[in-house]
C-alpha cells in the first residue's frame, strides 16, 4: 500500500493514492477501569458477545463508508479547485508528504501496538493501567512532537527526495509541505486517543471524526473557488497557505474531535515523566519490528512504482494513451480497496480489544476462536463483494472514472487491472485478520518475517510480469502478482498461526478437563472458517458467471444500470445458495440487512 492509504499497516504492499465468541455460558472478559473496579465480569454468551461485535462492527463500517463518500467529494472540489496541472501535482505532494513520513517511521507502529498492550496493563496493574498509559502516552506525543518539528525544517530535503522539481514549482510545493507537515502531530495524536477509545470498547468516535476532516477541505477549497475567478493557475502566496493551513485544520479537528469521547469514557491524560522501570521497553520493540515491516512494504512499493511508471511509457511509444500505466493501478486498487476498509478493518478494530484480553490471560483457545469468527464473518461479505469487482469491472470503472480525458478504451484497460486484483481481496482480508491475531499476542517480529516473504514474491512476480507481458498487460499482471502473493503469504501466515495457537492452547489444557467446542468448528477454529470459506468460494462460480451475463446484457444502458444488474444477480445467487450450502454468516448478514431496510422503509 502507499503510506497514504492507511493508517493500519497493511499485511503486503500495494499502491493506493494519499488521501469473541466464547463457549456457552457465561465467559471472563477485561473490563478496562480504574483499579477498584473487578477485573473481570460474568456476560452472557456466544450469541450476545457475536451481537456485539456485530453492532461495534456495522457503526464502524458505516463511519468508514460515509468517510468514504464525503472524500470523493473532497477529491472532485480539489480537483474543481486546482485543476490536474502542475499546481494540483504541489498540492498532492505536499499534502502526501506527511502521511508518508508519519507511516514510515511511526504510524503502523503506533496502530498495532496500543491496544494490546493498554488492555495488558489494564488486566495487570493495580491502577487497571491508568499510569501506563499516561506513560506510554506521554512518551509517543513526545516523539510526535520532535518527529513533526524535524520534518517542517527538512522540508525541502523530503521535497527534493521525492520530486525533480525546480523554480516557482519546488518552492511552492516546499510551501505546501511545510503547512502540511504538522499533520504529522495531529496523525498521531489521533491514532493514540482513537487506540485509547478502542481498548476501552468505544469503537464509534475514530470512523466518523474523519468525515469532519473531510467537511472542513471540501468547505475551504470551496472557499477557494468562490475568491478566486479560475482555479488551477498560479497561487499567491496567501492562498497557497489558505489551502495548506486549511488541509492541516482538518486532520487537527479529525483528532481533537475525539476529546469528547475519551471524557464520555472517562479518561483523563496527565502527563507522566517517570519511565524508568515502567515496562515501556516492550511496546518500543515491539514497534521496531513494525517499524520495519512498513519499510519493507516500502522498498516493494518502490519496486511496483518504478515498474508501473515504466511500463506506462512502454505503452505510450506504442501509442498507448492510457489505462496501463501506474495511474491505473492506482484508480484500480482504490476501488479494490473499498470492501476491506468497510468490512475487515472495522471488524478487527472491534475484536481486536477482546482478542487482546484473551490473549493477556492466556486464553489461546479463545484467541483462536475469535480469528475463526473473524475469517468467517468477514469473508461472507468479502467473497461477494470480490465477484462483483471480477464481473463488474467494467461498469464499476466506467461509473466512477468515465469523465473527461479518459474514454471508454482506458476503461477497458483499466478494468483488466481489478479484474486481477479481485481474487486477492479474499486473501487481502484472511491476512489482515490473522496479521492482528499475532499483535493481540504482543508478536510484531512474526509479522515482519513473514511479510519479507509476502513482499518478496510480490515484487519478483511484479518484475516477471513487466518482462514477460506486452506492455498492454504488463500492469494488469502486476496486479495479478499482488494477488498471488497475498494468496501465498495467507496461506503461510494462517499455517504458522495456527501452530502457534493450537500448541500454545494444548500446553495450557494439559492436565485440565476437556470442554466441547464451539459450534462448526474443530476445537482449533481451523475447519469452521476453512469450510465456510470453500462453500463460499463453491457459490462464488455461479455468483460471478451470472453477474458478468446481466451486466453485459445491460452494458447498452449505461454503466449504472449495468452495475445494478450485476450486483443485483451476484447477491440473489448467494442468497439463494446460503441455506443449502450452509452459508450461516451469509444467511445473518442477509436477516440483518432486511431488518435494517424494514425498520427504515416503516420510518419513511
Amino acid at each position: 500500500m502507499t503510506p497514504s492509504a492507511s493508517l493500519a499497516p497493511e499485511p503486503a504492499p500495494g499502491p493506493g493514492p494519499a488521501p469473541g465468541a466464547g463457549p456457552g455460558g457465561a465467559v471472563r472478559v477485561s473490563v478496562p477501569g480504574p483499579a477498584s473496579a473487578p477485573a473481570t465480569e460474568a456476560v452472557p454468551g456466544p450469541a450476545a458477545r457475536r451481537t456485539s461485535v456485530l453492532r461495534s462492527g456495522a457503526l464502524m463500517a458505516g463511519g468508514s463508508l460515509v468517510s468514504r463518500a464525503t472524500g470523493f467529494v473532497r477529491s472532485a472540489v480539489v480537483a474543481a479547485a486546482l485543476g490536474i496541472g502542475p499546481i494540483a501535482d504541489g498540492y498532492a505532494v505536499g499534502n502526501s508528504v506527511p502521511t508518508i513520513v508519519y507511516m514510515l517511521l511511526l504510524g503502523g507502529a503506533l496502530n498495532a501496538v496500543f491496544v494490546p498492550e493498554l488492555v495488558k496493563a489494564a488486566k495487570e496493574h493495580e491502577d487497571g493501567g491508568v499510569a501506563y498509559t499516561d506513560r506510554l502516552l506521554t512518551l509517543c506525543v513526545l516523539g510526535l512532537l520532535l518527529l513533526t518539528a524535524g520534518a517542517v525544517l527538512a522540508a525541502p530535503a523530503i521535497v527534493d527526495l521525492y520530486t525533480d522539481y525546480t523554480g516557482e514549482r519546488l518552492s511552492t510545493t516546499v510551501a505546501f509541505a511545510r503547512y502540511c507537515l504538522p499533520q504529522i502531530f495531529f496523525l498521531g495524536l489521533f491514532t493514540l486517543l482513537g487506540q485509547v477509545l478502542n481498548a476501552r470498547g468505544r469503537f464509534g468516535a475514530m470512523m466518523w471524526t474523519p468525515v469532519l476532516n473531510n467537511i472542513v477541505v471540501i468547505a475551504v477549497f470551496g472557499l477557494y473557488l468562490a475568491t478566486v475567478a479560475t482555479g488551477g493557475g498560479t497561487l499567491t502566496a496567501g492562498e497557497t497557505a489558505l489551502l495548506g493551513w486549511g488541509t492541516t485544520a482538518g486532520i487537527a479537528l479529525q483528532a481533537l474531535a475525539l476529546v469528547p469521547s475519551l471524557r464520555a469514557a472517562g479518561f483523563r491524560w496527565r502527563p507522566r515523566f517517570d519511565w524508568r522501570g515502567s515496562g515501556l521497553t516492550a511496546p518500543l520493540r515491539s514497534a521496531g519490528w513494525l517499524v520495519l515491516l512498513v519499510l519493507t512494504n516500502q522498498a516493494a512499493y518502490w519496486v511496483t512504482t518504478r515498474l508501473a511508471t515504466a511500463a506506462g511509457l512502454r505503452a505510450a511509444d506504442l501509442g498507448i494513451d492510457g489505462g496501463v500505466g501506474f495511474a491505473a493501478y492506482n484508480n484500480a486498487y482504490l476501488l479494490w480497496a473499498v470492501p476491506h476498509g468497510i468490512v475487515t478493518v472495522s471488524l478487527m478494530t472491534a475484536l481486536l480489544p477482546r482478542m487482546s484480553g484473551a490473549a493477556a490471560d492466556g486464553d489461546l483457545a479463545g484467541v483462536r476462536r475469535d480469528v475463526s469468527y473473524a475469517l468467517r464473518t468477514s469473508t461472507a461479505a468479502v467473497v461477494p463483494a470480490a465477484c462483483a469487482l471480477f464481473a463488474l469491472a467494467v461498469p464499476v470503472m466506467g461509473l466512477v472514472f468515465e469523465y473527461g480525458r479518459t474514454d471508454a478504451e482506458d476503461i477497458r484497460r483499466m478494468s483488466w487491472i481489478l479484474t486481477a486484483f479481485a481474487p486477492g481481496l479474499i486473501a487481502l482480508s484472511g491476512q489482515y485478520v490473522c496479521t492482528r491475531a499475532f499483535y493481540a499476542l504482543r508478536d510484531t517480529r512474526t509479522p515482519f518475517l513473514l511479510n519479507l516473504a509476502i513482499a518478496g514474491l510480490n515484487a519478483g512476480l511484479s518484475w516477471t510480469a513487466y518482462v514477460v507481458l506486452p506492455a498492454s498487460w504488463a500492469v494488469a499482471g502486476m496486479a495479478a502478482a499482488y494477488s498471488l502473493a497475498l494468496w501465498a503469504g495467507w496461506a503461510l501466515t494462517a499455517y504458522v498461526l495456527h501452530r502457534r495457537l493450537t500448541r500454545g492452547a494444548d500446553r495450557a489444557s494439559a492436565g485440565a478437563p476437556a470442554t466441547p467446542a464451539p459450534e462448526g468448528t474443530d476445537g482449533a477454529g481451523r475447519a469452521g472458517a476453512a469450510g465456510a470459506l470453500g462453500r463460499l468460494l463453491l457459490a462464488a462460480v455461479p455468483a460471478t458467471g451470472l453477474g458478468l451475463f446481466l451486466a453485459d446484457a445491460t452494458a447498452p444502458a449505461g454503466p449504472p444500470a449495468a452495475a445494478a444488474a450485476g450486483a443485483a444477480g451476484i447477491l440473489g445467487v448467494f442468497a439463494l445458495l446460503a441455506r443449502p450450502l450452509r452459508l450461516t454468516e451469509v444467511r445473518a448478514l442477509l436477516t440483518g440487512a432486511t431488518a435494517r431496510l424494514r425498520t427504515l422503509t416503516r420510518r419513511t
